[in-house]
Formats: structure tokens, sequence, C-alpha cells
């Protein structure tokens, strides 16, 4: 399989080959066109150290010049620069438990071709296999840009090891020790990062969405399972063992019902959509079969219904206080597909949130963002290009260990 256009040479690593380059163009990227010195004055660095980090983007075309002669009559004669999103392309890909999901990006993760792939089984080999015809349509709509696809990033649900490309554990996937990013690279001949979907599409925020400019904030997905995605410092962070952000298994009622995690009361027992559906389905003895009944039967007023959507918002603000009394966030963004019945326990997150955040924790800005599947996948390339731009992915990683050297570090994992 090709990972770029017929006729076009093989790419060549990306030129910002330290960590300070990399910081500079991330910072052209999410916050651009900016001025050298408006770059520097973002990243803290010398007016020189830009100088000089800047010039090979652009010469490989990474990074464009504005040349305006409007702005040099005004007596403002400093170019701005900004990334030129078509230099290349990234595939991000999104596993659920019954579906892939695929987006073709540009270098400013711009969701250029969007493409929905049913799973009618989860074993990791067929999954491989749905995954290689979906990256193999991807790269036929990329030839007709010209340009090549530079890397492919999976974004999973649970316990995921980007350094390593390993997925722990996928409960929805049912998957233990997969991995990934390996078996990826094999499978479709592109550079693999692999990452949990939650923290994928932390970075997406971070760079392109709700969370640029904030170097502290949280992003919580309410849906399957109940997620969250950390920055502190403005890095996104996995923890020592890649589990830090799972708010989803804080235990808030110790007599709650059975977590598949084998405790009792967290907050996905409670809050998660089958963990509703559950409860609604007790009720209620009708069988209610997806989110969409339920929703609809709180709609029409069904009082149980609505009791449980409310019991699933106050352990929704537990959950958020609790990231918020931790880390003191400057923003909190609420997303996923959960959030199609927000209308039902918005009022609870607000007044658990309210009455749970410690001190000036309840200054946090609470935001909800509903995004589409398509956004996780983005999520998923927005990997790919992180790993891109500082030269690192999992596949790479696991080369190196198996050669007997000593992996790059690894940065904002």
């Amino acid at each position: 399989m090709q990972s770029t256009p017929p006729g076009r040479p093989v790419e060549a690593a990306f030129p910002a080959q330290t960590p300070a380059a990399a910081q500079i163009f991330t910072t052209v990227l999410s916050h651009g066109p900016l001025t050298r010195s408006g770059v520097a004055d973002r990243t803290g660095l010398s007016a020189a150290a830009v100088t000089k980090a800047v010039r090979p983007l652009i010469e490989a075309g990474y990074l464009v010049e504005d040349t305006d002669d409007a702005r040099r009559a005004l007596g403002r004669p400093a170019n701005p620069v900004r990334v030129d999103a078509g230099r290349a392309l990234f595939i991000g890909v999104k596993a659920t438990g019954d579906e892939l999901i695929g987006v073709l990006t540009d270098l400013c993760c711009r969701i250029r071709v969007a493409r929905h792939l049913p799973l009618t089984d989860p074993a990791p080999g067929a999954v491989l296999a749905a995954l290689a015809g979906l990256v193999r349509e991807l790269l036929t709509e990329a030839e007709g840009f010209g340009v090549p696809v530079l890397g492919l990033g999976l974004a999973v649900s649970g316990d995921v090891d980007r350094a390593e490309g390993v997925v722990r554990y996928s409960p929805f996937l049912e998957w233990r020790d997969v991995a990934l990013a390996e078996l990826a690279t094999m499978t479709t001949g592109l550079p693999v990062t692999v990452e949990n979907d939650v923290r994928a599409l932390t970075v997406a925020e971070q760079w392109f969405g709700a969370g640029v400019g904030l170097d502290d904030f949280a992003v919580v997905t309410v849906g399957a399972g109940i997620g969250c995605g950390l920055v502190v410092h403005g890095q996104v962070v996995a923890g020592a063992h890649g589990v830090a952000g799972e708010i989803g298994h804080v235990a808030i009622d110790p007599a709650g019902p059975l977590c598949h995690c084998g405790n009792r009361g967290c907050v996905e027992a409670i809050a998660a959509d089958a963990a509703i559906l559950a409860r609604v389905r007790e009720t209620t003895g009708a069988a209610v079969t997806d989110t969409a009944e339920a929703v609809a039967l709180a709609h029409r007023g069904h009082p149980g219904v609505r009791e449980v959507y409310a019991a699933a918002g106050t352990a929704i603000g537990r959950g958020i206080a609790t990231v918020a009394n931790l880390l003191g966030p400057q923003r909190v963004i609420i997303s996923g597909e959960g959030l199609a019945a927000y209308d039902l326990f918005a009022e609870q997150i607000r007044d658990t949130f309210a009455a749970y955040a410690f001190g000036s924790a309840a200054r946090c800005d609470v935001q909800t963002r509903p995004l589409p599947f398509e956004e996780w996948a983005r999520g998923a390339a927005a990997t790919a290009i992180q790993s891109f731009i500082r030269s690192e992915t999992g596949s790479d990683t696991h080369r190196q260990r198996l050669n007997g050297a000593a992996p790059r570090a690894q940065h904002a994992h």
C-alpha cells in the first residue's frame, strides 16, 4: 500500500528537529498567522531562536510568509507566518464497538474527507482488515490532493499506552494487550500513533478547539463511557500508567450499581448510556433498546425516566467537581454523544458541580460542546500530526526498543 500519491518521493522527516522548533511550529499552527516577534512573545523564546527555527520550516514549505504590501505601507514591515495547510495530509480513525470512523485531514487538521465503516467483528484481526480497507480508500482520495499522507492516528477507548503503541484494555472492543501501532503499521505502511480516544479529542481541542490558549483545562465526555482528558501546564497528561483522568471510575456511591470495573457506584455505572438504559428498563418495565427511546420517554414527561437522567447529571457533576478540586482547570469542556440528553440533566450537573466544587474551583468555566464522531477521528489525526511534528510514533518507539536503542523522548503524552 502506498503512503504517498503515485510519483511522489517518500517524504523526508519534519525539519523541526528540536523541542523549541516543534513548539514554534505548533504555536503558529494554533494561533497563526503570527509575526516572528509574536511567536517569541507566545513561546518565551528569543527572537533569534524563532528566526533560526522558522527559516527551514519556510524552506521546506511547512510555513509560508504573508507578504502584504498594505502592511508595509502602514509601516508594519514584519510579515506574519502561517502554516501551509495543504502541505501534507493525515488520516485519523476512531474505533467504536461497531464502527470505524475515518477522516482525511490537512496539516491544520481540517477534515477533507470522512468515511464510516461498520464493524461486524471486534476481534483485532477483523478490525485490522477493516482498517486496511478504510485507509486504502482514504489514500485513494488523497491522491487527488497531490501531497503525501504522512501519518495515521488511531483513537481507541480504554487503557492505551501511546508510547508503546499498545491497547492495554479496551472494554468496548474487548481487547487486551494488542500491539496496535505495530500491527497497523505493517498493515497500512504508514507511521501510526495510537491514543486513548478522549486524550486524542483533547489534543484536537488544545490545538484547534475550545482549549486553544489555555494552559489548564479538561475535556469530559459523556456517552458509552465517561471519559476525561486533562491538560496541565500546557501538556496533555496520561499519568505514569496511562490512566490519568479516569473520572468514570470515581466511586460516588458505595452502595450504587456494580460497574464493569468491579467496583460499585462509579460515575460510569450511573451515567454511561448502558447504565441509564438498564435503569430506565428497570423503572418502566419497557423494552427500551437505545438512548433515543429513553430520551423520548423522558421528554414525554415520564417521571421515573426523568429521575434516572437527574441521577446521571448528579453523578457527572460530582465527577467534574472532583476534577476541578484536584487540578483547578480554567475550563471544563463537556462533550460526547450523551449530550443528546443534555437538557435532561444540565441543571443537575450545574447544581452538583456548584455544591461540590471547593472555593475558587467553582469559578471554572464549564462549557458544553457537542461533537460528532468525525471530530473524534479528527482528534486521532491531530495525534498523528503531533507525532510527525515531534518525530515520534508508538510504532517508531517499538522498533527502537526491538533494536536495542533508547526511544526518543516522549513529549506531552
